[in-house]
């Protein structure tokens, strides 16, 4: 994993294949929280596949407005032992592997993963969050960001079963 400087970041997984196995991410342990509505047919189809392969994660909408108010539209949302992950462009960076055995870092965790809106998140919501993602160094329209991190959601899962999805 790697900041936008190119710098190691925090979030280093150091767990053996066998741990990993032994400590599977569970779906219904994640949320992803989204500003805005999928207009996209294509978007949503893609959606319903992955959702389809990771029973449990659950994607919840935020009606677009300013950030300050979908920051307080999201703190509304979080549960008690809900930890923040915020999706920006200033986030850690990691690939596809890297991401997998972070998310499994913390299986035990509850995630809600938010993405904003087209004014990007609240840098109060940046501030507090536990831990800031990006999915890559270029901008996505926040449904494309969406499906992108569901994808790699699924990808990670099958990563850590071994499964034949992900060819390095």
């Amino acid at each position: 994993m790697t900041d936008r400087n190119g710098s190691v970041g925090s979030f280093q997984a150091g767990i053996s294949v066998n741990a990993a196995l032994e400590a599977m991410i569970n779906p219904s342990r994640l949320r992803v929280i989204a500003v805005g509505k999928v207009r996209k047919r294509w978007v949503s189809d893609g959606l319903a596949l992955y959702l389809k392969r990771l029973p449990g994660l659950s994607i919840v909408e935020v009606k677009d407005s300013t950030p300050e108010k979908e920051a307080d539209a999201v703190w509304g949302l979080l549960l008690p032992a809900e930890r923040l992950v915020a999706l920006t462009e200033e986030g850690c960076i990691f690939d596809s592997v890297g991401f997998a055995h972070w998310l499994d870092g913390l299986a035990s965790d509850r995630i809600a993963l938010v993405i904003g809106g087209a004014e990007g998140l609240a840098p109060s919501l940046k501030a507090r969050a536990m831990a800031k993602l990006s999915l890559s160094p270029m901008t996505f329209p926040h449904e494309i960001a969406r499906l992108l991190l569901v994808e790699q959601i699924y990808r990670g899962v099958t990563i850590l079963q071994g499964g034949p999805y992900h060819k390095a």
